[in-house]
């Protein structure tokens, strides 16, 4: 490939995932620095690539009509790419990489489907065995790269940083030690239980820390429970802050504890101390990267009784985490 290419990188899906590609844009600015790297994902999850030193640009999947998309496809193959990396594994993704009429089209098949055809080098990694930021990895085999991974990317403008300070002088928080929880997640069978998240951030309040929840604006309910259970007074800032801020909130932050979801890979890439809590995701493969990170997992098989329906009752997987145990994993990161 010319020192210079043109490399888009496909990612169509949640945020969180999104933020485990950023090691891949970094190996690649790395090892191709004239390079023109521009990163496509869905609509909603670009903020997470905002500030990111390794992109030239970021193009964004509309939703809407088929004339919109059709739109899109053409404005795709219009910029000529020499290298199209798809990380999505999906349908959808592939579709996008046959339009871009790239010369060099790399992806990743995991399970051997048919939409592999579409892809001059289609990798079936081996998913499930390994961390998604060492899978994602093997989509640079084919250029020859042997990377060396590194943990994922969240950079903060100087306007965030102001904009953080405002918020913290506005809730008392300035100068003060807090711990930020997140006790929403995409499914409820993620979610460690409203009341459990109100105990730990009573035990923590007791020890003179203020306790802050955060979250999107349709995790107002799961919120509200976490407050009503709670004997302390806790400060709410779910649905007060965009994904920006929140990311570089985190990074005052004393610690984080909260379920599988995006915001715990935020606050690992902005180096805030996590604790993150797994059920029947395996934090082998989705857990935080960082320097910082401690996680709990019980190990259950899900796979009988995954979404939509736990079978488990009181003994899933998320009723299976105490409250003293996520005490001792914070405790450990805190104070070593």
């Amino acid at each position: 490939m010319k020192i210079d290419p043109k490399i888009l990188v496909i990612k169509l899906r949640y945020i969180g995932d999104v933020l485990l590609t950023t090691p891949i844009l970094r190996i690649l600015r790395n090892n191709f620095p004239q390079a023109r790297i521009t990163a496509l994902v869905n609509e909603g999850t670009e903020t997470v690539l905002q500030q990111n030193p390794c992109l030239d640009d970021i193009a964004v999947l509309p939703r809407g009509s088929w004339v919109k998309q059709i739109q899109f496809f053409n404005l795709i193959r219009s910029r000529c790419f020499d290298c199209v990396i798809d990380l999505s594994d999906g349908d959808r993704s592939a579709i996008l990489t046959a339009i871009s009429g790239a010369e060099m089209k790399i992806g990743l098949n995991n399970e051997g489907r048919v939409r592999g055809q579409v892809y001059s080098w289609s990798v079936q990694g081996q998913y499930g065995t390994m961390h998604m930021v060492d899978y994602h990895a093997q989509a640079l085999t084919p250029l020859g790269i042997k990377p060396r991974i590194c943990d994922p990317e969240w950079n903060v403008s100087d306007d965030e940083s102001q904009v953080v300070q405002q918020i913290l002088s506005d809730h008392g928080l300035a100068n003060k030690k807090w711990i930020m929880l997140h006790p929403a997640a995409r499914y409820w069978f993620k979610a460690w239980p409203a009341d459990r998240f109100a105990a730990i951030g009573t035990l923590f309040a007791k020890e003179g820390y203020q306790i802050v929840l955060v979250g999107s604006e349709d995790e107002q309910n799961v919120a509200q429970e976490v407050i009503c259970a709670a004997k302390e007074t806790i400060i709410n800032l779910v649905g007060k802050t965009s994904i920006r801020e929140l990311g570089a909130l985190m990074k005052a932050c004393t610690l984080f504890i909260g379920n599988d979801a995006g915001p715990m890979h935020m606050a690992a890439a902005v180096g805030c101390p996590v604790v993150g809590l797994f059920g029947p995701t395996d934090p082998t493969v989705w857990g935080p990267r960082g320097k910082k990170v401690q996680t709990i997992y019980k190990g259950l098989d899900c796979r009988e009784c995954f979404h939509p329906g736990c079978q488990r009752g009181e003994m899933s997987c998320m009723n299976l985490i105490g409250v003293e145990e996520v005490l001792k994993a914070a405790k450990t990161l805190m104070y070593g």
